[in-house]
């Protein structure tokens, strides 16, 4: 189950993938004519562009069916995404107000009136998803030979999706009810609650299961949908954003300044390799907010650091939130982002975010660095280094990029192939937007330390048959060499 649910969070950073366009366009064209916030601006360039990024914003339950329909299904095919497209129209369709009103008579449970959301998105698209893996591949007899294969998927998809609106309309108002009361018990604890929901959202992180818990309170999946509202300005000025706000000031100085600590407190041996790390994970923290990359160089190396840095994540967006700082993001919370947030009008004091994350700054490298030494945690740099030593000795003298020829992408592919135990072990092989996560007959026959010395930042058992490598932002291109040699 946890698994699957990996699966479905790495599925959902394609849709992500697309707000920061329509941040981009949003936030150029609030710049150059803030009157475009109330719908007066009268600057054809600034209409134009507010409007195209609200398109995007305005669409996002499609967007997550397409999405998850594709990043679930076993090839990625666009047979998958129509099919989730299907099924989002069918549910969307069947679960509305007037329909419900129409089949039941009466007035329909106000639940009825939300099914447009990323929520029904998703199921649309795992259903979608789930047909295409079972049944692209079928073949009908010869006179149904033309629906065979994947002409076969959006057929089924909506025979499902009809079933699924049947007993959604018992199972939804329950359902819907449910989502609103945890959105609401959340939100009625103000600043509190943004602050709990920022420890458990970065506690999440080794699972994947974060993005379910983000959906609650970025999208209109329980009437909240921070990040919806924040780029329409919509909402209550320092009240909005209340649930983005927090994550710049650790993003952006809390952890680079923890992998200060951890550079600082590596082995002088092994600080040029911890430098290399650590300044590219840093950098991409600050700038585009990915913390994957660091978090997972000691994540499992020495969790409870990793546990200090959720609770002081959970202190920013409490302190955010209490002083009613705002800023929002449509990716992550990195450079770029508060940039582009600086321009909506809802944002409130967004520049006290960066005095904040000065003293979150302070605060990471001085708790970072006691509890490196004071507890000798194995951080990047301090860990018995024998054994991996051995492997990237192996790992350079047969995959030296310069000796031949190939790319850095192939020779990391290469190393961690190798270090998984071959093609004979390797499943299937799938990506999120920092991770390969991997399918193997059997995580037992892999050799860490190899998988290690391709320079990646961490790398996690999750089952018996899945297996992680954080890879960081280039992990697509790695995954494209990694089925190319595996033949995936």
């Amino acid at each position: 189950m946890r698994s699957y649910l990996q699966r479905l969070g790495s599925s959902l950073m394609l849709p992500v993938a697309i707000l920061p366009v329509a941040a981009i366009l949003m936030g150029i064209g609030y710049f150059i004519d803030p009157a475009g916030m109330s719908g007066e601006s009268t600057n054809v360039i600034t209409v134009f562009l507010i409007q195209a990024g609200l398109a995007i914003i305005g669409q996002l339950p499609i967007l997550f069916a397409v999405g998850v329909a594709v990043g679930m299904s076993k090839d990625k095919s666009g047979a998958a995404a129509l099919a989730g497209l299907v099924a989002f129209i069918i549910l969307t369709t069947m679960l509305s107000s007037s329909v419900v009103s129409t089949l039941f008579g009466g007035e329909a449970d106000m639940a009825f009136g939300a099914t447009s959301n990323v929520f029904i998105a998703m199921i649309g698209g795992i259903i979608a998803a789930e047909m295409y893996n079972k049944f692209s591949e079928t073949q009908l007899p010869m006179a149904l030979a033309f629906f065979s294969g994947k002409r076969l998927v959006p057929i089924l998809t909506a025979g499902v999706s009809l079933i699924v609106a049947i007993a959604f309309y018992w199972i939804w108002p329950f359902a819907y009810d449910a989502l609103v009361a945890f959105g609401t018990s959340i939100v009625d604890l103000g600043a509190l609650g943004a602050g709990i929901y920022g420890f458990f959202n970065r506690l999440l992180i080794p699972t994947g299961l974060h993005h379910a818990l983000n959906n609650v309170f970025w999208f209109d999946l329980a009437g909240i949908n921070d990040i919806g509202n924040f780029w329409a300005n919509a909402g209550e000025k320092g009240v909005t954003g209340m649930y983005q706000a927090g994550f710049f000031p650790v993003m952006m100085f809390g952890l680079p300044a923890a992998a200060l600590a951890m550079y600082k407190n590596a082995k002088p041996e092994r600080r040029n390799a911890t430098a290399s790390l650590m300044l590219a994970s840093a950098f991409a923290a600050f700038f585009t907010g990915i913390t994957e990359p660091l978090e997972f160089a000691f994540i499992f190396a020495a969790p409870g650091l990793y546990v200090v840095h959720a609770l002081l994540t959970g202190v920013s967006m409490f302190i955010a939130a209490t002083f009613q700082w705002t800023a929002g993001f449509s990716f992550s919370a990195g450079l770029i982002d508060f940039i582009l947030s600086l321009s909506i009008p809802i944002a409130n004091n967004p520049w006290m975010l960066m005095v904040l994350g000065l003293v979150m700054g302070v605060l990471y490298f001085f708790i970072f660095d006691f509890l490196i030494k004071k507890l000798n945690l194995k951080t990047p740099g301090r860990e018995d280094s024998n054994e991996l030593e051995a492997a990237m000795g192996e790992s350079l003298a047969k995959y030296d990029s310069k000796a031949t020829g190939a790319s850095k992408h192939a020779v990391m592919a290469q190393t961690i192939l190798d270090g998984l135990g071959g093609t004979d072990n390797l499943v299937n092989i799938d990506n999120c937007a920092t991770r390969l996560r991997l399918t193997l007959k059997d995580t037992e026959a892999v050799n860490d330390a190899l998988v290690k010395s391709a320079g990646v930042p961490g790398v996690q058992t999750i089952s018996k048959t899945n297996y992680q490598v954080i890879v960081g932002t280039e992990v697509q291109f790695v995954a494209d060499e990694l089925k190319k040699l595996s033949n995936k």
